[in-house]
């Protein structure tokens, strides 16, 4: 295992320097001059050459990216061209945020989609599977910014302790309160703000989760294992749950781990329709206003992040089934 673990952290080395290189001159392509956007257009040649001098911009594009990979290295991002900040506090004060909305929109479509897909497959071919299908339909179906105007329409509108907008708490540090101090109103007001957010990003994942439950237990049920744990005299439920469902969820850990690396770059909308304080927006915001250090900064802090998020997904393989082996 840790020279499995060893052996992927090398490889990610050449995939985050190819992910650098192409954003870097992407951002760099992209049409707008950050420094007329700062200056406007009543800039004077000497103010503009001197800024371009203080950012870099007037050297090579090839010295400007070694300039800035090197400074990565060592944690420096850079500083932000139109709010003066270092990009690394500027991200690592969103990024709680965003993490969390990704993590309980995941949590709650895996908590909503497994039961619904295991209870499809068990109860093939009729009403309940049938229900169950036109869930999972509608939640692919339907898009995230629509589901959060419907939200924000018909539920926020009308129930008085949900909020439309912003962000109240956090729901990891209102966990900490609950368990140490037994106090739950972080919790409670973390959840009431995070809720809408994580229905409208978590309804199409629960919906593929669903189907991919389904389906994939649906085959192992079939299998010659199953048959002969059956005929060994078990119950359904442990042949079901202890022999079925732990070699069904091996596709699924696979879609939740790539889900949640998405959900991380995917949230730009679901944030700025609820004024969610997260990376996501941070990133939106940088790129209409041409803020490159943000923009490179905050992919390559997300590459990052979906890379690992790929990695752990990998090492849980061994936990569900045993007979994988790394080494």
């Amino acid at each position: 295992m840790f020279k499995y673990i060893i052996r992927r952290l090398l490889q990610l080395i050449p995939v985050i320097i190819g992910i650098s290189i192409v954003v870097f001159m992407i951002v760099h392509l992209a049409p707008g001059d950050p420094i007329l956007m700062m200056l406007g257009e009543d800039a004077t040649p000497e103010d503009y050459a001197r800024l371009q001098r203080i950012y870099g911009f007037d050297r090579p594009v090839h010295e400007q990216y070694l300039r800035w990979a090197g400074n990565a290295l060592q944690g420096d991002l850079g500083v932000s061209i139109r709010q003066g900040a270092p990009v690394g506090s500027l991200l690592l004060s969103r990024l709680p945020a965003t993490i969390e909305l990704a993590f309980i929109s995941v949590l709650l479509a895996v908590i909503l989609g497994v039961p619904l897909g295991v209870l499809a497959a068990i109860k093939r071919e009729t009403p309940v599977d049938f229900f169950s299908m036109v869930v999972a339909l509608l939640g692919v179906s339907m898009p995230g910014f629509w589901v959060a105007l419907v939200l924000l329409t018909y539920v926020a509108l009308n129930v008085g302790w949900i909020p439309m907008f912003g962000r109240g708490g956090s729901v990891f540090y209102g966990l900490t309160q609950l368990f140490t101090a037994f106090d739950a109103s972080e919790l409670w007001e973390g959840l009431r703000y995070i809720m809408l957010p994580a229905i409208s990003i978590g309804t199409a994942m629960m919906a593929i989760i669903t189907r991919l439950t389904r389906s994939s237990l649906l085959e192992v049920m079939g299998k010659d294992y199953i048959r002969t744990a059956r005929a060994k005299g078990l119950g359904e439920r442990v042949v079901v749950f202890k022999h079925g469902l732990r070699n069904a969820l091996l596709p699924v850990v696979t879609i939740v781990g790539i889900q949640f690396g998405a959900m991380l770059g995917g949230a730009v909308i679901t944030e700025t329709v609820f004024a969610w304080p997260g990376a996501g927006r941070l990133i939106v915001n940088a790129i209409q206003q041409r803020d490159f250090p943000i923009v490179q900064g905050g992919v390559l802090m997300m590459a990052l992040i979906f890379t690992m998020v790929n990695l752990l997904v990998d090492l849980s393989y061994a936990v569900l089934n045993p007979r994988i082996r790394y080494d």
